[in-house]
């Protein structure tokens, strides 16, 4: 399943890869990071770490993927109870979890987390609006 089918993200804003299983109210999905990402030159030269924001919207890119085929855009209207556990440096290979807890009217509730070798990185949970 080619993951440009499923959202409207495009490089150089693309965190996924692959789909690894997708269900109707969950999806796995990965990321491998190579190291030539724009983002770890800058952030830190000589330590490069994945900024926390862009795990977060990788988790968000596969909710995305998740709810596509529904009506219209999802658009992130609330983010709560994240928490980084862990630094993502280059060569990791993210395992993206994300899973529907709610629908309310054009409401979607997700929570999701990502990991790193089995290991928990970031947790968070988010809401969104399909418009």
């Amino acid at each position: 399943m080619d993951i440009k089918d499923l959202i409207p993200q495009r490089e150089p804003f693309l965190f996924i890869d692959t789909v690894v299983e997708k269900g109707e109210t969950h999806i796995h999905a990965q990321k491998t990071l190579t190291g030539e990402e724009d983002f770890f030159k800058g952030h830190f030269p000589g330590n490069p770490i994945m900024p926390g924001v862009l795990m977060c919207e990788a988790c968000f890119q596969a909710g995305a993927a998740l709810l596509s085929g529904g009506e219209g855009l999802g658009v992130v209207t609330r983010i709560r109870d994240t928490k980084f556990k862990g630094m993502v440096r280059p060569g990791d290979v993210l395992d993206i979890k994300v899973e529907v807890e709610e629908r309310i009217s054009n409401a979607v509730y997700c929570k999701g987390h990502i990991e790193v070798e089995g290991k928990k990185v970031v947790q968070i949970k988010f809401q969104v609006a399909e418009v």
